[in-house]
């Protein structure tokens, strides 16, 4: 005998008579899923930036649930080219060094451009994640760079920063994001 007394296990969701009873009171035939749910997700808007540079992988840019704006991870990919602004090759093609300020400028153009697509503004930014390949050298030159963008603290995001080995690009920063649309009176 255990600590605990013994609990009977719980029906999971969907299963029994009285889920059939609960779900026939609320739908009748041929209703479908609330207005705002499809499948039982939120509805959401999805958003793909053409100012912005093509996704690394299978998602959107962005995605806008009610008055929040979820963007992706953003790089200092150029749009179009998908060149990195700011490395250094040498002749044989290898990554040898990189201005983390242009990455910075360039990263935070690209969520710019994102936020555009979604009609959404720069001071609507309400959460930042920053990723850094090199947190103790990029750190204080990125921090530089938040300034010129977010002069005044009180009207800046949250941020948080984040010190990675690696991103899938050989990019030294990107940027997540969360906004917030102002609520419609």
């Amino acid at each position: 005998m255990g600590l605990f007394p013994a609990r009977r296990p719980r029906p999971r969701a969907g299963h029994g008579r009285g889920f059939q009873r609960r779900a026939a009171g609320r739908l009748r035939h041929g209703d479908g899923p609330h207005p705002r749910q499809t499948q039982g997700r939120p509805v959401s808007e999805i958003i793909h930036a053409s100012g912005a540079p093509l996704p690394v992988g299978r998602y959107p840019h962005a995605r806008r649930v009610g008055n929040l704006l979820f963007l992706s991870g953003i790089g200092p990919r150029t749009p179009g080219t998908n060149e990195i602004p700011g490395n250094v090759y040498n002749a044989a093609g290898r990554l040898v060094d990189y201005d983390i300020v242009t990455q910075c400028h360039s990263v935070f153009a690209n969520v710019r451009a994102v936020l555009e697509a979604s009609h959404c503004r720069w001071d609507w930014l309400v959460d930042v994640t920053v990723y850094l390949t090199d947190m103790q050298s990029d750190f204080h030159a990125y921090n530089g760079v938040w300034a010129e963008y977010f002069p005044d603290v009180n009207k800046a995001p949250c941020r948080t920063t984040l010190g990675i080995t690696a991103l899938p690009t050989p990019i030294a920063i990107e940027l997540k994001c969360v906004a917030a649309f102002p609520e419609s009176r």
